[in-house]
């Protein structure tokens, strides 16, 4: 099943606003991505998911693409997206694109003016740079994964 990202209903709530309901299918996608189809045995449920907002593609009653918006100080110094997936039906559709513009969007309406941070598996490299992200960190592993610290840089110089 590949669904058109302009058939999606977006929202994006914060934790608080989340129903049950709504919370389950978030977990349950993050989970089949980032713990079963990547084979990654790790605590993904952290407590930052109280501060964020969490952007969503839904079709019908169906989670397509999610991310959170990470406020500053909590992943990084500055603003974060996090946790970007696909679910596995709706990839190579262009929602992933539409999901990553429209995580910057909301990011830079939450905190405008600043850069904004990503920790990005190394495989994405070229997908996140495309969007204007550039690395900052050496390459390391996360839960056995390599990813990179990537920036968009958004925040004027004062020099």
């Amino acid at each position: 099943m590949t669904a058109e990202p302009t058939k999606m209903t977006w929202t994006t709530k914060t934790f608080d606003q989340l129903d049950v309901p709504t919370l389950y299918d978030i977990l349950a996608a993050r989970q089949d991505v980032f713990i079963v189809e990547q084979h990654c045995p790790f605590h993904e449920i952290d407590r930052i998911d109280l501060y964020c907002h969490h952007l969503m593609a839904w079709t019908g009653n169906d989670l397509a693409a999610y991310a959170r918006i990470v406020p500053p100080g909590l992943r990084f110094n500055e603003p974060s997206i996090g946790r970007i997936l696909t679910s596995s039906d709706f990839r190579s559709s262009g929602l992933g694109r539409e999901l990553l513009h429209r995580a910057i969007d909301l990011t830079q309406q939450l905190f405008p003016g600043q850069n904004i941070c990503l920790s990005g598996q190394l495989y994405l490299d070229k997908f996140y740079r495309e969007f204007g992200f550039q690395p900052v960190s050496q390459i390391y592993l996360e839960d056995d994964i390599p990813h990179q610290d990537m920036i968009l840089y958004l925040k004027r110089s004062t020099s």
